[in-house]
């Protein structure tokens, strides 16, 4: 992450300013990522200024060393402010991540988005303050990043710490081997534990964190089997993968099905 010094109104006078709020473990943002960055290199020149405000979610989210990964695993090249006490966010009165407010050259805000989409309206935000008038950027986000199948997705964002976790219908989720339950997370606390899930998506995510054990290798079986050409990014298609560091991980992304015939 590049050391920059502060951006104040010296700094910012006269320019649009897109803020982002994201953490780096919300597969919302990480889908929206691409434009934001897309973006920023798009109209820089033009005078647009981005910045990013890493607000954590979880506990392990305050790693500053955690937040430089996801920042050069994304190739974000603009500036981002760690946001580990809330400052800013609550300075923005914020609720979501991911967050976009729309800033003019004069320090007001002229707009927001909360969540993914919206693209298209949000880049006409971003050329209306910068009074231009010019075709959209084309973007289209890979691996992690790529837009949700909304069409075949109906199993819900799960929670498995008992602080926001929500009971689950039967056979949809459930834990093998030594497992502690804590508030925003559970815990495996010897080798051969387990957690199985039933769903319904044409990609399955999970945040892992190694913890101080270092790397962990695990296993993954989609119907019992190795996933083949239906592995995610994050384990090859013998279903084994490698736990480094805290972070979202991509575990399954399917294959679109066949086009029917005319």
């Amino acid at each position: 992450m590049a050391q920059l010094g502060p951006l104040g109104a010296a700094e910012l006078g006269g320019h649009a300013v897109l803020v982002n709020f994201w953490t780096l473990t919300c597969v919302n943002w990480l889908r929206q990522e691409p434009y934001v960055r897309a973006w920023s290199r798009a109209y820089r020149d033009d005078g647009l200024i981005v910045i990013g405000v890493h607000t954590p979610e979880f506990s392990f989210e305050h790693d500053v060393d955690g937040v430089r990964r996801a920042v050069h695993e994304r190739e974000i090249d603009y500036p981002v402010a760690v946001d580990n006490d809330h400052e800013i966010w609550n300075a923005f009165d914020n609720h979501y991540w991911p967050a976009l407010y729309f800033v003019d050259g004069g320090g007001i805000v002229r707009g927001d988005h909360f969540g993914e989409g919206h693209y298209e309206a949000s880049e006409r935000v971003i050329q209306r303050l910068l009074d231009i008038d010019r075709p959209l950027v084309s973007v289209e986000g890979v691996g992690v990043e790529a837009a949700a199948d909304w069409a075949s997705l109906r199993t819900p964002e799960t929670y498995l710490g008992f602080e926001r976790g929500e009971p689950q219908p039967s056979n949809r989720l459930a834990l093998s081997g030594d497992w502690t339950v804590n508030a925003e997370n559970v815990a495996l606390e010897r080798a051969g534990g387990s957690i199985a899930l039933t769903f319904q998506a044409r990609d399955a995510h999970l945040v892992l964190s190694p913890g101080p054990r270092g790397p962990i290798p695990f296993s993954l079986l989609l119907d019992g089997e190795p996933p083949g050409p239906a592995h995610g990014v994050d384990v090859d298609e013998a279903g084994d993968g490698l736990l480094r560091d805290g972070r979202l991980y991509q575990l399954v992304r399917q294959p679109a099905p066949p086009a029917s015939a005319p």
